[in-house]
């Protein structure tokens, strides 16, 4: 069966850190961009990474730049998004998203979803 397992997530104070994992099984993660994408109530989705398979190219917003940072185990068919210095406006529901052979700055659709991991930053 092909599916995307997410793990991690929880409650933070601010400026703590939380590492997220994706796991996939049935298919290989490096054949595939990798999205990390966040949802909150009364925000709008966004996206906070992602790591391209055509050139390994990787893309975060303003928001999270220098903060969060996109990594493989290829190994371990997984992928991890290592938050830093959390802010309360972290706070949402954070899924893992896979593109098969997909390029970041193209995405519109995913051919896999993580369950999702609700991130609570809060003191």
């Amino acid at each position: 069966q092909l599916q995307v397992v997410q793990s991690g997530g929880g409650l933070v104070q601010p400026g703590g850190s939380l590492r997220l994992s994706c796991a996939a099984s049935g298919f290989t993660l490096d054949n595939y961009a990798i999205g990390w994408i966040r949802q909150a109530p009364g925000k709008e989705r966004e996206s906070v990474s992602c790591v391209s398979y055509s050139d390994g190219s990787t893309y975060y917003p303003d928001s999270v730049k220098g903060r969060f940072t996109i990594s493989r185990d290829n190994v371990k068919n997984t992928v991890y998004l290592q938050m830093n210095s959390l802010k309360p406006e972290d706070t949402a529901v954070y899924y893992c998203a896979a593109v098969e052979y997909g390029t970041c700055s193209r995405l519109t659709s995913f051919d896999y979803w993580g369950q999702g991991a609700q991130v609570t930053v809060s003191s």
